[in-house]
């Protein structure tokens, strides 16, 4: 009876290892129904060879495509990293938010999830891009998701022509578009249809109000008196406060615009009492910053689900208030909605951080206080009416 000429079968190496001695003498693993080999085991006994070809063509097997061996210009894998390597350089810098970093590495990820580690960039057609096109709208995304990605998307392919990674810009073709602006307002009304306005009436506020505990109750009222936002309230410096003269002057972290508010009494007391109850700060970078929670870290979280959020989407549930689309941001909606009856859009704009690019906003060089009040006990009066300030 014939003997095999082929050595015993090595063991893995190890319990997690990915791949198997196949008896064809190969090293092998199933991907998508088939068996795809990497290589002689008999060449390789420890698998490190095989392990390393699995690796690179990983994604192009799970996602069913055909790997491409590397080749001479720029892949799809070193535009990505040159990319998120200068967007981390300019996060660093200041120049971006950790949050906008995080953006684009997600989109670097799901470009080479796409297309591969080795696609070559200027080998990308208009196909490509439909195909991209049509599996992000298999996915389901909204319009204003899909038009996030579709514009970080085209930014990527920008920076690789912007910088010289290839000699001429990359075609999208007609498709790969942001949605029309028609049909992102359309999504905003139905949604507003269905689930109600993105702002609060004064009755739930007062609810809100009087149920929060501290310091989201402080943050709150900083939402409703000046139009801060879930990072405004959580990167607040005490530097930034002066309670005795009841103002806050805080450029927006977002724009860097300048913004300067009167504080009501109710906000005023409300931020002292929070500041009384202030846990010591873990971090040394956080010794200035006027909200810590309760494990001494700040509030502030470059993540769409922060701590303040969290705590906001538990009050309204508990009271039976929390809708889609209604959560802490909704407070500078709110304000937003009720500042624009004062009919002084600059005042309301200054407040808020709104950045100016008109020729007027290069001019001007303040803005009274007395109409910065204007505005705030205009919101004041109809939040409170009971109450009027003085």
């Amino acid at each position: 009876m014939p003997h095999s000429t082929l050595p015993v079968r090595p063991k893995k190496p190890r319990g997690d290892f990915p791949l198997f001695p196949h008896r064809n003498g190969r090293w092998a693993k199933k991907v998508r129904q088939r068996f795809c080999y990497f290589g002689k085991w008999t060449d390789d006994p420890n698998g490190e060879a095989a392990l390393n070809l699995w690796l690179d063509q990983k994604d192009d097997l799970v996602a069913g495509r055909i790997p491409r061996e590397p080749r001479d210009g720029v892949t799809v894998r070193d535009l990505c990293n040159r990319y998120c390597t200068t967007m981390e350089q300019r996060r660093d810098a200041g120049v971006i938010t950790h949050r906008s970093f995080l953006d684009c590495h997600a989109t670097a990820k799901l470009v080479v999830e796409s297309f591969g580690k080795y696609r070559v960039v200027e080998d990308l057609a208009v196909d490509d891009f439909d195909e991209l096109y049509a599996s992000l709208v298999k996915k389901k995304y909204n319009l204003n998701t899909l038009a996030n990605l579709v514009q970080h998307i085209r930014v990527l392919f920008k920076y690789a022509y912007d910088n010289g990674l290839i000699d001429k810009p990359i075609r999208f073709g007609s498709t790969f578009k942001k949605p029309k602006k028609s049909q992102l307002r359309q999504l905003r009304d139905s949604l507003s249809l269905k689930y109600g306005d993105r702002a609060f009436e004064a009755t739930e506020l007062r609810k809100i109000i009087e149920a929060a505990d501290q310091p989201l109750k402080a943050m709150i009222l900083l939402g409703i008196n000046c139009g801060f936002g879930n990072h405004d309230c959580g990167s607040l410096p005490q530097r930034a406060l002066d309670l005795k003269a009841g103002w806050v002057s805080f450029p927006r972290p977002k724009t860097g615009s300048r913004r300067r508010c009167p504080l009501w009494p109710e906000t005023i007391k409300t931020i002292q009492e929070a500041l009384n109850r202030r846990p010591i700060p873990k971090d040394s970078a956080n010794v200035d910053i006027v909200f810590i929670t309760k494990y001494g870290h700040a509030w502030a979280k470059q993540t769409q689900d922060g701590p303040v959020s969290k705590e906001m989407a538990k009050l309204l549930k508990k009271l039976k208030l929390h809708r889609p689309g209604l959560g802490f941001y909704a407070l500078r909606h709110t304000f937003e909605t009720v500042a624009d009856e004062t009919r002084d859009q600059v005042a309301v704009d200054f407040i808020m951080g709104h950045a100016d690019n008109t020729m007027a906003g290069v001019y001007r060089e303040r803005i009274s206080d007395e109409r910065l009040r204007d505005v705030v006990d205009f919101v004041h009066d109809w939040l409170f009416p009971k109450r009027r300030s003085k």
